[in-house]
């Protein structure tokens, strides 16, 4: 039973990990425009599993490495 378990948690997470990832991405990356930031955000938590997807896809591209100050 433990192991039934454990893989329906597998199975219901896997589909998780590209979103969380995005947003976490999404939200430590700059982008060109504030805009363009907030829509990729609604991408990413409002079309589940997909947006995810695309944003990995397409929009991380888009994402630069925050300037650093020293």
């Amino acid at each position: 039973m433990t192991s039934n378990w454990i893989l329906t948690a597998l199975i219901l997470a896997l589909p998780i990990i590209p979103n969380l990832w995005s947003i976490w991405h999404i939200f430590y990356r700059d982008f060109p425009s504030s805009t363009e930031k907030l829509a990729w955000l609604g991408v990413a938590v409002f079309i589940p599993v997909i947006g995810g997807v695309v944003y990995i896809l397409v929009g991380r591209r888009r994402a630069v490495k925050p300037a650093r100050d020293h």
